[in-house]
């Protein structure tokens, strides 16, 4: 335990409830404890009623009390739970008393920062926390508990295993150059080598759905005015969220919903119908939505099929310097008007999907057809993550692949060493084996106050 300050935070959010809970963490946790009680702290893991007093021996509140000695706490440190009533008047009472007492006013995260700097949680456990905090799903929920639990972790310590074995090889082949086996050239170690390229690709793999399940994806609906676009939204999100009218250019403002496909968390953005205009307010909607259509990682380009409108005009005239190709949807509405309408799975290279948004018809396929252009096939043993987790996974495939280049091309093993390295590095900056302070700081201090 590195850590010399006890500190002191609310764990329980801001608002009006019937317990609030403040957190102790640090050497003279139990000593400011009974201070606060004036009596014997309870024994551990058992819960004590205690009455809290102030500076003048006045009774502040009263409650129950909870400590766990180090090392078998969430930090690692002696922690103590106090669990008052949860006015925040009351609460912040409780806390200034308690720093008063000599305790320290923790930082965002610092709890869980404290936690992995004495080994109780890895970097990727620490993140779980927030994840878990923070989700939007339930899926999202189940793959932070599966990180938590250390999923994620298990599965980037087994390839650094993977990886550190095979730099052994490597390590061997360079330090006896005198041995008549020629260590680089007999397959051995290519093969473990394409082993670790092959591991990191799977880890990475179930790594992009964990971070679709975190980040979600920003879904941008545009179009033309009275093509039905506020009427998809309300039929995605189940709910009557956006007024619906037959006058053209009803929606003057974005509006964001957030909602779950399949699964995935999506925020649906409706848009103001694009065309020319003087009308001075449609045309700041227009503006904001070409901006938010900049932004989005899917457009879902609606168009009305009973008026004979060809998408693929639209999608040239309104999106053809905003829109890549690859984010882009077509969506041909109000099917229920039109005596046939072309049931196409794509048109010229684009997925195309027909709907009635208002009957409610083909919302079920447009909905599959969000989630596979997402790429999201959320497995039973998905974990959450981050981009920084892609990002050093990236990172170590690159490395791999001088090593690979090293070893084939040149047989160069003093190259294919230091590759071998960095990779392992890179790898290891996932769990925070290999963190920057800078990297650690930026991460906790995402985390609530009391986390």
């Amino acid at each position: 335990m590195q850590n010399q300050t006890t500190i002191a935070a609310i764990a329980t959010p801001p608002g009006r409830g019937g317990v609030g809970v403040i957190r102790l963490s640090g050497p003279k946790a139990y000593e400011i404890a009974e201070s606060l009680t004036q009596k014997p702290l309870p024994a551990a893991r058992m819960a004590g009623f205690r009455k809290f007093y102030d500076v003048k021996n006045e009774i502040l509140d009263e409650g129950l009390i909870l400590c766990f000695p180090n090392p078998h706490s969430f930090t690692g440190e002696d922690v103590v739970e106090i669990q008052g009533h949860g006015g925040p008047v009351i609460q912040n009472t409780l806390l200034a008393r308690l720093l008063a007492l000599g305790a320290t006013a923790a930082k965002a995260g610092e709890f869980s920062m404290r936690a992995f700097e004495n080994g109780k949680l890895d970097l990727v456990q620490a993140e779980a926390i927030a994840d878990l905090i923070d989700a939007t799903s339930q899926a999202a929920a189940r793959s932070a508990v599966r990180s938590l639990q250390g999923a994620f972790s298990a599965k980037v310590n087994a390839v650094l295993e993977k990886l550190i074995h095979l730099r052994l090889h490597v390590e061997a082949a360079i330090d006896f150059p005198e041995e008549e086996i020629d260590f680089l050239a007999d397959g051995k170690i290519l093969a473990l080598l394409e082993d670790v390229q092959h591991s990191v690709s799977g880890v990475q793999q179930s790594a992009r759905q964990g971070q679709l399940l975190r980040e979600g994806l920003q879904v941008v609906i545009a179009g033309k005015p009275n093509a039905g676009k506020s009427s998809l939204l309300n039929a995605l999100a189940g709910v009557e969220r956006a007024i619906v009218t037959d006058i053209a250019g009803t929606t003057r403002d974005v509006l964001h919903e957030k909602i779950s496909l399949n699964g995935l968390p999506i925020t649906l953005t409706d848009t103001a119908g694009l065309r020319e205009t003087g009308d001075v307010v449609e045309k700041e909607g227009i503006r904001r939505a070409i901006k938010e259509i900049e932004q989005a990682d899917l457009l879902l380009l609606v168009y009305d099929l009973s008026q004979g409108e060809d998408p693929l005009t639209l999608a040239e005239t309104y999106f053809a310097d905003y829109v890549d190709p690859r984010r882009l949807i077509l969506i041909g509405n109000k099917s229920d008007l039109t005596i046939q309408s072309p049931n196409l799975g794509e048109l010229n290279g684009l997925r195309h999907v027909v709907v009635s948004a208002k009957q409610e018809m083909g919302v079920q396929t447009l909905i599959d057809a969000i989630t596979a252009h997402a790429g999201f096939q959320p497995e039973e043993d998905t974990f959450i993550a981050r981009t920084r987790h892609l990002d050093a996974m990236q990172r170590t495939q690159q490395y791999l692949a001088e090593a690979h280049l090293q070893l084939v091309e040149f047989q160069a093993g003093e190259l294919m060493a230091e590759s071998l390295r960095l990779a392992q590095n890179a790898l290891g900056e996932i769990t925070g084996d290999f963190s920057a302070d800078d990297l650690l700081g930026k991460i906790f201090g995402s985390f609530c106050i009391g986390k």
